[in-house]
């Protein structure tokens, strides 16, 4: 079975810092503000970048990561959620051709675009240039021939004589490729950055005015919806993995994934996390209409189980496809908020701490004892605990910020960290557990990334280390995959797209323990 889905594009650029995700941004934007539905994706396993999409579509981003899910595991997320849409829209990443290797595109933007077969939006940075922003354009749309260019955006004139010599020079040196428009420079509406990229949605106040004005600033130079008609629609195979719904997936996914929750009856604060909206099923990010996978031994229980999310300011780093694929194996995803809640969701049968900033609130996540006993308290139940990255560093006896200072954590592994200038560890991972784990048995096979500034400065004793982590350069030997009873963390992000039985053993995992 086959669906026609919605126009689409990539948005590339010539090199990071080009304006792309602000170009990205103002079209979802402008685009959701007429009213039409916007599926948004990112190229790459970035989590920042889809939390601000999110917030530009009022739907759910997912990561579009050919070596983390594979060729058809691309597809099947895009065909999932650009399905019943009006305009999908992909933000690249890096430059068009920068990816894993210096001789071919693998990871790359352009990669991407050819697996999807989408044509690219380029956005070129033409600060200081006239004619020489051509070359530099015509250089790009030659140098791979496999690719369709559907136009060029030049960003950063300086004024409107600057910009009408851009256009100028472009339909001359390349007039078979349109130019969409020339946007004037505007560092104002640029969004800020810190040490692990762009500032989250969770954390910039400012961030729907600065979407609007984005929207603004393409809307003033753009002709949107002739740009859009021109757009050709792509025919792609239903994913076959048995959670395909078109209307469904259109519906399940609208969500702002950043505005404050009701309080829970565990406690007073929270974040909604992706696929919850009020008056919705919290954490809604499967299709409503799809049928659960069945976990290892071959039912469900009676009701759902519920999975405890970390969801807020200090915790919003989780891959939208592996929400999906927990609902979808039968669990109830509960948000709570480790920096506002006291205890957690009543009835939790399993604990998910996903990544983000714990560095950034450490002071409030130590002052927030009641709900670091919480933590504590449930971990030493033996009931599955799931922590990565800032969520593993959260369960340390204590974090270390830039100023020395020493934070308690929830003490649940014998171990401390401590933040440091320059990134500690950046790049893909395959891990292969070494013991059974909450997500699979011996030898279970996940793909992943890391990412973080803090570094183990006394590691956990008398704990089993149960990954072998293989990176780009070979096997790395710094222990990972802590496991303390039923509680796994770990520095690595994993993807459950990479393998999808994982979710289903997570989901067992919570069922047998209640």
């Amino acid at each position: 079975m086959t669906h026609t889905l919605p126009p689409a594009l990539v948005v590339a650029g010539t090199k990071s810092g080009c304006g792309k995700t602000s170009v990205a941004l103002g079209l979802m934007r402008a685009l959701t503000r007429r009213g039409l539905t916007v599926a948004a994706f990112k190229a790459g396993p970035d989590f920042i970048d889809p939390g601000h999409h999110a917030l530009a579509s009022n739907r759910a981003s997912h990561n579009l990561d050919d070596w983390m899910c594979g060729e058809k595991g691309v597809r099947d997320i895009f065909a999932r959620w650009a399905a019943g849409a009006d305009a999908a829209v992909i933000e690249g990443v890096m430059g068009l051709f920068d990816g894993l290797s210096a001789t071919d595109e693998a990871g790359s933007t352009a990669r991407l675009a050819k697996l999807l077969g989408l044509p690219v939006l380029l956005v070129v940075d033409a600060a200081s240039m006239a004619r020489s922003a051509a070359a530099l354009t015509l250089g790009y749309v030659r140098f791979d021939p496999g690719l369709t260019f559907c136009g060029v955006i030049l960003n950063n004139a300086g004024s409107p004589s600057h910009a009408a010599l851009l256009a100028e020079a472009l339909a001359v040196a390349l007039p078979d490729v349109p130019v969409w428009g020339v946007l004037p420079r505007r560092h104002d509406i640029a969004t800020p950055s810190r040490h692990l990229g762009l500032v989250t949605a969770e954390d910039a106040p400012d961030t729907a005015p600065r979407l609007d004005a984005l929207a603004d600033w393409l809307e003033a130079a753009i002709d949107l919806p002739a740009r859009l008609a021109a757009l050709p629609r792509a025919t792609f195979p239903s994913p076959s993995d048995g959670l395909f719904d078109t209307a469904s997936a259109t519906q399940g996914a609208s969500i702002p994934p950043h505005h404050p929750r009701p309080p829970h009856p565990g406690g007073p604060g929270g974040m909604i996390p992706p696929g919850g909206v009020q008056g919705q099923r919290p954490c809604q990010e499967s299709p409503e209409g799809a049928a659960p996978l069945l976990a290892p031994g071959g039912f469900l229980s009676p009701r759902p189980c519920i999975l405890a999310v970390a969801r807020d300011q200090a915790f919003c780093f989780y891959y939208g496809e592996n929400l999906r694929r927990l609902e979808a194996a039968g669990l109830e995803l509960v948000p709570f908020s480790p920096l506002a809640d006291t205890a957690l969701p009543p009835g939790s049968d399993g604990l998910y701490l996903g990544g983000g900033y714990p560095e950034v609130h450490a002071a409030a996540l130590s002052g927030n004892a009641a709900m670091r006993r919480a933590v504590q308290d449930f971990c030493r139940t033996g009931r599955p605990v799931y922590a990565e990255c800032g969520g593993f560093m959260y369960l340390l006896e204590s974090l270390t910020d830039l100023d020395g200072r020493p934070w308690p954590m929830a003490g649940v592994f014998p171990a401390m960290a401590a933040m440091g200038p320059r990134f500690a560890a950046l790049g893909y991972r395959e891990v292969t557990t070494r013991a059974g784990t909450l997500l699979g048995p011996a030898g279970t096979v996940l793909r992943g990334h890391e990412f973080h500034y803090s570094r183990l400065t006394h590691a956990p004793t008398g704990v089993a280390a149960v990954y072998g982590v293989t990176g780009r350069k070979g096997v790395l030997d710094a222990p990972e995959g802590f496991v303390s009873g039923g509680t796994l963390g770990s520095y690595v992000h994993l993807h459950f797209g990479s393998n999808p039985d994982a979710a289903v053993h997570f989901a067992a995992a919570c069922a047998a323990a209640r």
